[in-house]
């Protein structure tokens, strides 16, 4: 049964993508909207600048970079949190049954709202994957720095080899959502947590796709940041604009560059991290005495196995025995 799953893929991440870029087209509008909010309160504090002739221009600049942070931080992060899931749920059936569900947003929608009770849910178990994978990365950069310290241009092998890693692990977060999805009958904190020791088993095979990837996805980052600079630079040139408005199209260059980037190049990446995920988590036989390793070196793990133990205590019946490595590590836990 093991086997089964990666028996019947059919799709590959190339095809997965383009068959579910509804979501891609979804994250896109949900970053121009908060762009076009930005825009709207920039010229409504351009106004007050204005009609105060002037006083108080430092006041309303630093009032709409408030202002658009918080429009940014709520669409595109809340709802565009949201959308990211349903483009999970719906990346996760497309590479363990080959094919995409027909209506995928309501599919996705669907799957969402069954494996979590609540978004605060899914919100809590997304922070605590991200940051437990964070600390395992900087006790790793730590390792590779002391190992590769006394030699010549080490720095710039470290530079390029963060560079990587960051990138790859950046989307460990959706590859265990990912786990969660396909994990029907397992509690969601557990889906995560034995998803991230997956991940960990599983990293020389997932780097590699991470490697491979990571070219495309610097190439196409330069590509779009030039086109983008270039196009808001000429508007810039040709209406004459100076100082702070000046700025604020800089500052629109880098907000519509993210926009862009996250919407197209990071669902690629995603997509093509969550297909090499899929097919090899479900033949990994997972090494339990990594629960107790990751804990050590990662607090935001410990405390995400924890809440996972806390999960079955509140709705299943007491078991008899453990794996050594898990019984072990809730007795440390206490």
């Amino acid at each position: 049964m093991l086997y089964e799953i990666a028996a019947n893929v059919k799709m590959d991440h190339n095809q997965i993508f383009k068959q579910t870029m509804p979501f891609v087209w979804a994250k896109l509008i949900l970053g121009l909207i908060s762009v076009a909010v930005s825009v709207v309160l920039f010229i409504f504090f351009a106004f007050m600048t204005w009609v105060t002739k002037g006083y108080g221009v430092i006041i309303f600049f630093l009032l709409w970079l408030g202002a658009t942070s918080v429009t940014h931080f709520v669409i595109t992060k809340y709802f565009g949190y949201l959308v990211k899931a349903g483009h999970v749920a719906v990346v996760t059936e497309a590479v363990t049954s080959g094919k995409v569900p027909e209506n995928q947003i309501e599919y996705g929608k669907d799957k969402v709202k069954e494996r979590f009770i609540s978004s605060n849910v899914f919100f809590l178990i997304d922070k605590l994957v991200n940051r437990s994978v964070t600390q395992l990365q900087n006790v790793f950069g730590k390792a590779g720095g002391f190992l590769l310290g006394a030699l010549p241009g080490a720095g710039i092998l470290l530079s390029f080899g963060k560079l990587f890693i960051s990138i790859s692990l950046k989307y460990v977060d959706e590859c265990c959502l990912g786990w969660i999805f396909h994990n029907k009958e397992q509690k969601a904190f557990k889906s995560a947590v034995d998803g991230v020791v997956i991940y960990a088993q599983n990293w020389k095979e997932l780097l590699k796709t991470a490697f491979k990837t990571s070219f495309i996805v610097i190439g196409l980052s330069i590509v779009l940041t030039i086109v983008t600079y270039s196009v808001l630079g000429g508007l810039f040139r040709f209406v004459g604009l100076s100082g702070l408005w000046g700025f604020a199209i800089f500052l629109l260059a880098v907000y519509l560059t993210i926009i862009f980037k996250r919407a197209f190049i990071d669902s690629y990446m995603m997509v093509r991290m969550m297909t090499t995920y899929m097919q090899v988590a479900p033949t990994t036989e997972i090494s339990f005495d990594l629960y107790g390793k990751l804990a050590k070196v990662s607090k935001s793990f410990k405390e995400l196995f924890k809440k996972s133990q806390d999960e079955k205590a509140d709705h299943t019946p007491p078991v008899q025995s453990e794996p050594d490595g898990i019984q072990s590590f809730n007795d440390e836990l206490g």
